[in-house]
């Protein structure tokens, strides 16, 4: 598959005290919609994926089969872990082009990964724009779901973290040996996973360029955000995965 790391999810109790304590980790952050019903919010680099904070309602089992019934088998399941499984890395998302989507959905299924049905969506944003993307996820909701881009864009052109962050080089992905060869489909060949053998699918950690001390852990709801490494090759990581 043509993709890249698009985004990776943490999962927190209370996204507004979330949002307060990564800014005070020293990160720029932004609602996704408007403040006072927000669920999501954004921390963005100039380019390459981000990080996404996100909360569910506490409801969220009652709206399984209407989830699945939208987005496919699966889809309801993975909005339920990620509400149950408590704070910290929930989940991550590869980005596609718009136009190449079915097609790679069609791979996807092609090759033995049953995947739903690509669903559009709408979010407005706290200044009235209104963003456009579509989004697809795998019935094994321990694998990597697909996006498309943001639209419009949403990278900004310049965005200074006061810690000193620059970029999400790299996303530590525990993979069970089952699992591996769907996400390997899945994620393709971006050398930002590292993919590592593991009991439970899913992030363990990430790693940003640029920051320029380590992290209080008891800011960072759950998740595990190291400095990039110096010198560190994530394509031998992504090679070497699983042997």
């Amino acid at each position: 598959m043509a993709t890249s790391c698009s985004h990776v999810l943490v999962w927190v109790r209370d996204i507004h005290q979330a949002v307060r304590d990564y800014r005070e980790l020293g990160f720029k952050v932004d609602y996704a919609t408007p403040e006072r019903k927000a669920q999501h919010a954004h921390i963005w680099f100039t380019e390459g994926p981000i990080v996404e904070l996100l909360t569910t309602p506490r409801s969220a089992r009652w709206f399984k089969w209407p989830i699945e019934l939208m987005a496919g088998r699966g889809s309801g399941r993975r909005m339920i872990r990620w509400s149950e499984g408590g704070e910290g890395f929930c989940d991550v998302a590869v980005v596609t082009d718009t136009h190449a989507l079915d097609r790679e959905l069609a791979a996807l299924r092609e090759a033995g990964v049953p995947v739903g049905r690509a669903i559009g969506w709408r979010r407005t944003k706290p200044d009235g724009q209104e963003i456009r993307f579509k989004f697809a996820y795998p019935a094994n909701d321990r694998l990597p779901f697909i996006v498309t881009p943001y639209d419009p864009p949403q990278h900004p052109r310049e965005n200074r973290h006061p810690n000193g962050a620059r970029r999400l080089s790299r996303v530590r992905m525990g993979v069970r040996a089952e699992h591996r060869e769907a996400v390997r489909r899945i994620v393709g060949d971006d050398p930002t996973f590292a993919l590592e053998p593991a009991e439970v699918t899913g992030v363990r950690a990430i790693e940003i360029a640029g920051l320029t001390a380590e992290l209080d852990p008891t800011l960072l709801h759950g998740a595990a955000v190291l400095p990039a490494r110096p010198n560190a090759d994530p394509s031998r990581a992504h090679r070497s995965a699983g042997q």
